[in-house]
Protein backbone atom coordinates (compact mmCIF):
# COMPACT_ATOMS: atom_id res chain seq x y z
CA UNK A 1 0.00 0.00 0.00
CA UNK A 2 1.43 3.55 -0.57
CA UNK A 3 2.64 5.33 2.10
CA UNK A 4 -0.03 7.81 1.76
CA UNK A 5 -2.83 6.00 2.07
CA UNK A 6 -1.30 3.34 4.55
CA UNK A 7 -0.02 5.96 6.82
CA UNK A 8 -3.20 8.46 6.48
CA UNK A 9 -6.43 6.26 6.82
CA UNK A 10 -7.42 7.94 10.02
CA UNK A 11 -5.47 10.53 9.90
CA UNK A 12 -5.88 14.27 8.41
CA UNK A 13 -3.46 14.75 5.56
CA UNK A 14 -1.56 17.64 6.19
CA UNK A 15 -0.80 20.25 3.39
CA UNK A 16 3.02 20.32 2.42
CA UNK A 17 4.38 23.87 0.81
CA UNK A 18 7.72 25.22 0.07
CA UNK A 19 9.15 26.32 2.85
CA UNK A 20 10.18 30.17 2.08
CA UNK A 21 7.69 32.44 0.37
CA UNK A 22 8.76 35.57 -0.81
CA UNK A 23 7.11 39.28 -1.06
CA UNK A 24 7.43 41.63 -4.07
CA UNK A 25 5.41 44.25 -4.77
CA UNK A 26 7.37 46.48 -7.53
CA UNK A 27 7.42 45.49 -11.30
CA UNK A 28 11.18 45.37 -11.03
CA UNK A 29 11.04 42.84 -7.69
CA UNK A 30 8.53 40.99 -9.50
CA UNK A 31 10.26 40.50 -12.54
CA UNK A 32 13.39 39.96 -10.19
CA UNK A 33 12.17 36.80 -8.20
CA UNK A 34 10.64 35.73 -11.01
CA UNK A 35 14.18 35.43 -12.81
CA UNK A 36 15.12 34.17 -9.69
CA UNK A 37 12.67 31.30 -9.27
CA UNK A 38 13.42 30.29 -13.11
CA UNK A 39 17.41 29.97 -12.03
CA UNK A 40 16.75 27.94 -8.52
CA UNK A 41 13.65 26.35 -9.84
CA UNK A 42 10.52 25.91 -7.01
CA UNK A 43 12.44 26.06 -4.06
CA UNK A 44 10.31 29.14 -2.66
CA UNK A 45 6.92 30.90 -3.29
CA UNK A 46 6.77 34.49 -5.08
CA UNK A 47 4.01 36.74 -3.93
CA UNK A 48 3.00 39.36 -5.52
CA UNK A 49 1.89 42.01 -3.65
CA UNK A 50 -1.16 44.38 -4.25
CA UNK A 51 -1.86 45.73 -0.91
CA UNK A 52 1.30 47.09 -0.22
CA UNK A 53 2.94 47.42 -3.96
CA UNK A 54 0.00 49.47 -6.00
CA UNK A 55 0.39 52.95 -5.71
CA UNK A 56 -2.60 54.67 -4.15
CA UNK A 57 -5.17 55.55 -7.17
CA UNK A 58 -2.96 52.89 -9.68
CA UNK A 59 -4.22 49.57 -7.83
CA UNK A 60 -5.68 48.71 -11.42
CA UNK A 61 -2.63 48.96 -13.11
CA UNK A 62 -0.98 47.17 -11.20
CA UNK A 63 -3.53 44.86 -10.84
CA UNK A 64 -3.24 44.35 -14.93
CA UNK A 65 0.64 43.99 -14.30
CA UNK A 66 0.24 40.95 -11.57
CA UNK A 67 -1.82 39.34 -14.25
CA UNK A 68 0.45 39.98 -17.20
CA UNK A 69 3.39 38.36 -14.98
CA UNK A 70 1.14 35.33 -13.93
CA UNK A 71 0.43 34.62 -17.35
CA UNK A 72 3.73 35.05 -18.70
CA UNK A 73 6.05 32.15 -20.12
CA UNK A 74 8.39 33.50 -16.42
CA UNK A 75 5.88 31.77 -14.68
CA UNK A 76 7.56 28.46 -15.26
CA UNK A 77 6.50 26.54 -12.02
CA UNK A 78 3.09 28.10 -11.56
CA UNK A 79 4.34 28.80 -7.76
CA UNK A 80 3.16 32.41 -7.77
CA UNK A 81 0.29 33.91 -5.46
CA UNK A 82 -1.18 37.24 -5.19
CA UNK A 83 -1.82 39.48 -2.14
CA UNK A 84 -4.96 41.62 -2.55
CA UNK A 85 -6.37 44.63 -1.20
CA UNK A 86 -7.77 43.76 2.49
CA UNK A 87 -11.52 42.67 2.22
CA UNK A 88 -12.79 46.64 3.41
CA UNK A 89 -10.77 47.69 0.98
CA UNK A 90 -12.53 49.68 -2.09
CA UNK A 91 -9.71 47.79 -4.43
CA UNK A 92 -10.33 44.19 -2.80
CA UNK A 93 -12.96 43.56 -5.48
CA UNK A 94 -11.32 45.41 -8.12
CA UNK A 95 -8.24 43.08 -7.60
CA UNK A 96 -10.22 40.17 -7.82
CA UNK A 97 -12.07 41.00 -10.91
CA UNK A 98 -8.96 42.31 -12.87
CA UNK A 99 -6.47 39.04 -11.46
CA UNK A 100 -8.61 36.03 -11.42
CA UNK A 101 -10.56 35.69 -14.30
CA UNK A 102 -7.53 36.45 -16.50
CA UNK A 103 -5.27 34.19 -14.05
CA UNK A 104 -6.64 32.32 -12.51
CA UNK A 105 -5.67 28.77 -13.52
CA UNK A 106 -1.97 30.16 -13.29
CA UNK A 107 -2.24 30.90 -9.82
CA UNK A 108 -0.78 29.42 -6.65
CA UNK A 109 -2.89 31.25 -3.92
CA UNK A 110 -4.56 34.49 -2.81
CA UNK A 111 -3.45 36.04 0.14
CA UNK A 112 -6.23 37.90 2.51
CA UNK A 113 -4.41 40.42 4.35
CA UNK A 114 -6.16 41.87 7.93
CA UNK A 115 -9.13 39.73 8.15
CA UNK A 116 -11.50 39.88 11.45
CA UNK A 117 -13.15 36.42 11.59
CA UNK A 118 -13.88 33.16 10.26
CA UNK A 119 -17.21 34.71 8.76
CA UNK A 120 -15.29 37.44 6.97
CA UNK A 121 -12.61 34.84 5.34
CA UNK A 122 -15.72 32.43 4.10
CA UNK A 123 -17.55 35.58 2.61
CA UNK A 124 -14.47 36.35 0.74
CA UNK A 125 -13.85 33.19 -0.43
CA UNK A 126 -17.34 33.45 -1.70
CA UNK A 127 -16.79 36.11 -3.84
CA UNK A 128 -13.24 34.55 -4.64
CA UNK A 129 -15.01 31.44 -5.77
CA UNK A 130 -17.57 33.36 -8.07
CA UNK A 131 -15.04 34.70 -9.77
CA UNK A 132 -12.74 31.57 -10.22
CA UNK A 133 -15.31 28.43 -10.98
CA UNK A 134 -16.40 31.02 -13.72
CA UNK A 135 -12.81 31.25 -14.97
CA UNK A 136 -12.55 27.20 -14.93
CA UNK A 137 -10.93 27.15 -11.26
CA UNK A 138 -12.02 24.93 -8.72
CA UNK A 139 -10.55 25.33 -4.72
CA UNK A 140 -8.05 28.23 -5.45
CA UNK A 141 -5.93 27.57 -2.55
CA UNK A 142 -6.51 31.03 0.23
CA UNK A 143 -3.76 32.14 2.52
CA UNK A 144 -4.69 34.37 5.28
CA UNK A 145 -2.86 36.96 7.37
CA UNK A 146 -3.44 37.00 10.84
CA UNK A 147 -2.18 40.51 12.15
CA UNK A 148 -5.21 41.62 14.24
CA UNK A 149 -6.70 40.77 17.48
CA UNK A 150 -10.32 39.73 16.00
CA UNK A 151 -8.17 37.43 13.29
CA UNK A 152 -6.10 35.70 16.66
CA UNK A 153 -8.97 35.16 18.74
CA UNK A 154 -10.84 33.27 15.87
CA UNK A 155 -7.87 31.44 14.79
CA UNK A 156 -9.07 28.10 15.11
CA UNK A 157 -12.37 28.45 12.71
CA UNK A 158 -10.49 30.51 10.59
CA UNK A 159 -7.87 27.07 10.18
CA UNK A 160 -10.63 24.95 10.31
CA UNK A 161 -11.83 26.30 6.54
CA UNK A 162 -11.37 24.00 3.91
CA UNK A 163 -10.34 26.19 1.45
CA UNK A 164 -7.69 27.56 3.89
CA UNK A 165 -3.73 26.12 3.56
CA UNK A 166 -1.68 28.56 5.16
CA UNK A 167 -1.85 30.99 8.32
CA UNK A 168 0.93 33.64 7.76
CA UNK A 169 2.00 35.65 10.74
CA UNK A 170 1.89 39.81 10.65
CA UNK A 171 4.14 40.36 13.36
CA UNK A 172 4.63 44.32 12.63
CA UNK A 173 0.55 44.85 12.46
CA UNK A 174 0.41 43.35 15.27
CA UNK A 175 2.62 44.80 17.74
CA UNK A 176 1.21 48.25 16.15
CA UNK A 177 -2.05 47.19 17.23
CA UNK A 178 -1.24 47.12 20.95
CA UNK A 179 -0.65 51.16 20.55
CA UNK A 180 2.71 51.15 22.09
CA UNK A 181 2.38 48.19 24.87
CA UNK A 182 4.41 46.24 22.97
CA UNK A 183 7.74 47.39 22.29
CA UNK A 184 8.98 47.93 18.66
CA UNK A 185 11.56 45.56 20.08
CA UNK A 186 9.47 42.97 19.68
CA UNK A 187 9.10 43.24 16.16
CA UNK A 188 12.66 41.60 15.20
CA UNK A 189 14.87 39.57 17.21
CA UNK A 190 15.38 38.45 19.80
CA UNK A 191 12.50 40.43 21.24
CA UNK A 192 9.57 38.66 18.63
CA UNK A 193 10.77 35.00 20.16
CA UNK A 194 10.46 36.38 23.56
CA UNK A 195 8.15 38.96 24.18
CA UNK A 196 4.91 37.06 26.35
CA UNK A 197 1.90 38.45 23.86
CA UNK A 198 4.14 38.11 20.70
CA UNK A 199 4.81 34.24 21.26
CA UNK A 200 1.28 33.86 22.59
CA UNK A 201 0.44 34.95 19.48
CA UNK A 202 3.34 32.62 17.22
CA UNK A 203 2.11 29.55 19.33
CA UNK A 204 -1.75 30.21 19.19
CA UNK A 205 -1.58 30.60 15.00
CA UNK A 206 1.15 27.32 14.56
CA UNK A 207 -1.35 25.54 16.75
CA UNK A 208 -4.32 25.93 14.98
CA UNK A 209 -2.04 24.95 11.79
CA UNK A 210 -0.96 21.77 12.95
CA UNK A 211 -4.63 21.15 14.29
CA UNK A 212 -5.80 20.93 10.60
CA UNK A 213 -3.21 20.10 8.71
CA UNK A 214 -2.22 23.98 7.31
CA UNK A 215 1.16 25.41 7.08
CA UNK A 216 2.11 28.07 9.47
CA UNK A 217 4.36 30.81 7.70
CA UNK A 218 6.72 32.54 9.83
CA UNK A 219 6.66 36.61 9.89
CA UNK A 220 9.26 38.77 8.17
CA UNK A 221 12.76 39.50 8.97
CA UNK A 222 13.43 42.77 9.04
CA UNK A 223 17.59 42.10 8.91
CA UNK A 224 18.58 41.82 5.39
CA UNK A 225 22.39 42.52 5.35
CA UNK A 226 23.53 40.23 8.01
CA UNK A 227 22.26 36.84 7.10
CA UNK A 228 23.41 34.92 10.67
CA UNK A 229 19.98 36.67 12.06
CA UNK A 230 18.17 35.34 9.19
CA UNK A 231 19.43 31.96 9.74
CA UNK A 232 19.05 32.23 13.64
CA UNK A 233 15.63 33.42 12.74
CA UNK A 234 14.64 30.66 10.92
CA UNK A 235 16.12 28.12 12.85
CA UNK A 236 14.05 29.17 16.42
CA UNK A 237 10.64 30.06 14.27
CA UNK A 238 11.26 26.13 12.95
CA UNK A 239 12.50 24.39 15.96
CA UNK A 240 10.79 26.72 18.54
CA UNK A 241 7.49 27.56 17.29
CA UNK A 242 7.03 24.77 15.07
CA UNK A 243 6.72 26.55 11.71
CA UNK A 244 6.96 25.25 8.38
CA UNK A 245 7.06 28.45 6.26
CA UNK A 246 8.96 32.12 6.62
CA UNK A 247 8.38 35.31 4.91
CA UNK A 248 11.39 36.64 2.64
CA UNK A 249 11.18 40.12 1.74
CA UNK A 250 14.77 40.44 -0.01
CA UNK A 251 16.16 37.86 -2.66
CA UNK A 252 19.80 37.23 -0.07
CA UNK A 253 17.25 35.82 2.63
CA UNK A 254 15.92 32.92 0.52
CA UNK A 255 18.70 30.44 0.47
CA UNK A 256 19.16 30.83 4.48
CA UNK A 257 15.55 30.34 5.37
CA UNK A 258 15.38 27.48 2.69
CA UNK A 259 18.44 26.05 3.93
CA UNK A 260 17.60 26.10 7.96
CA UNK A 261 13.36 25.37 7.36
CA UNK A 262 14.01 22.61 4.76
CA UNK A 263 14.37 18.88 5.84
CA UNK A 264 18.04 18.32 5.90
CA UNK A 265 19.71 15.67 4.32
CA UNK A 266 20.88 13.40 7.49
CA UNK A 267 16.57 13.25 7.95
CA UNK A 268 15.43 12.76 4.72
CA UNK A 269 18.09 9.21 4.71
CA UNK A 270 17.21 8.17 7.94
CA UNK A 271 13.08 8.98 6.93
CA UNK A 272 13.68 6.73 3.42
CA UNK A 273 15.03 3.74 5.29
CA UNK A 274 12.46 3.81 7.76
CA UNK A 275 9.57 4.02 5.67
CA UNK A 276 11.64 1.48 3.20
CA UNK A 277 11.88 -1.04 6.07
CA UNK A 278 8.21 -0.65 6.99
CA UNK A 279 6.81 -0.84 3.83
CA UNK A 280 8.64 -3.83 3.53
CA UNK A 281 7.23 -5.01 6.49
CA UNK A 282 3.72 -3.99 5.42
CA UNK A 283 3.65 -1.22 8.12
CA UNK A 284 3.75 -3.11 10.82
CA UNK A 285 6.07 -2.45 13.78
CA UNK A 286 10.21 -2.29 12.79
CA UNK A 287 12.90 -1.87 14.82
CA UNK A 288 15.34 0.45 13.50
CA UNK A 289 19.21 1.80 14.95
CA UNK A 290 17.81 -0.05 18.07
CA UNK A 291 14.56 2.09 18.08
CA UNK A 292 11.25 0.56 17.90
CA UNK A 293 8.78 2.97 15.07
CA UNK A 294 5.36 2.47 14.15
CA UNK A 295 2.68 4.38 12.19
CA UNK A 296 2.92 7.36 14.23
CA UNK A 297 6.37 7.92 13.77
CA UNK A 298 5.97 6.74 9.84
CA UNK A 299 3.74 9.84 9.68
CA UNK A 300 6.41 11.75 10.85
CA UNK A 301 9.35 10.50 8.75
CA UNK A 302 6.95 10.67 5.41
CA UNK A 303 6.51 14.37 6.75
CA UNK A 304 10.03 15.17 6.49
CA UNK A 305 9.84 13.30 2.68
CA UNK A 306 6.63 15.53 2.01
CA UNK A 307 8.48 18.45 3.09
CA UNK A 308 11.45 18.12 1.22
CA UNK A 309 9.58 17.31 -2.28
CA UNK A 310 7.51 20.57 -1.81
CA UNK A 311 10.73 22.55 -1.21
CA UNK A 312 12.02 20.94 -4.66
CA UNK A 313 15.03 19.17 -2.30
CA UNK A 314 17.00 16.74 -3.95
CA UNK A 315 16.09 13.48 -2.26
CA UNK A 316 17.37 9.82 -2.77
CA UNK A 317 16.91 7.79 -4.99
CA UNK A 318 14.83 5.48 -3.07
CA UNK A 319 12.76 8.26 -1.79
CA UNK A 320 11.38 9.16 -5.19
CA UNK A 321 10.32 5.65 -5.49
CA UNK A 322 8.45 5.99 -2.11
CA UNK A 323 6.88 9.01 -3.38
CA UNK A 324 5.94 7.70 -6.85
CA UNK A 325 2.20 7.42 -7.34
CA UNK A 326 1.50 9.99 -4.35
CA UNK A 327 -1.77 10.92 -5.09
CA UNK A 328 -1.10 14.25 -3.29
Amino acid sequence: MHPSRALFQDQLTPVFLPVCDHYAGSEKLMRKSMALQQKLGPIFDITFDCEDGAATGDEANHAKLVCTLLNSSDNQHQRIGVRVHDINHEAFDLDLSLIIPLAAKKLAYIVLPKVSSATQVANAIEQINNYAFTAGRNHLPIHVLIETHEALADVMAIAALPQVECLSFGIMDFVSSHFGAISSTAMHSPGQFEHPLVARAKTEIAAACHRFGKVPSHSVTTEIKDLSVVENDAFRAKHEFAYTRMWSIHPDQIAPIVQTMAPQHKEICEATDILLSAQNNQWAPIQYAGKLHDRASYRYFWSILKRAKSSAITLPEMAYALLEGDPE
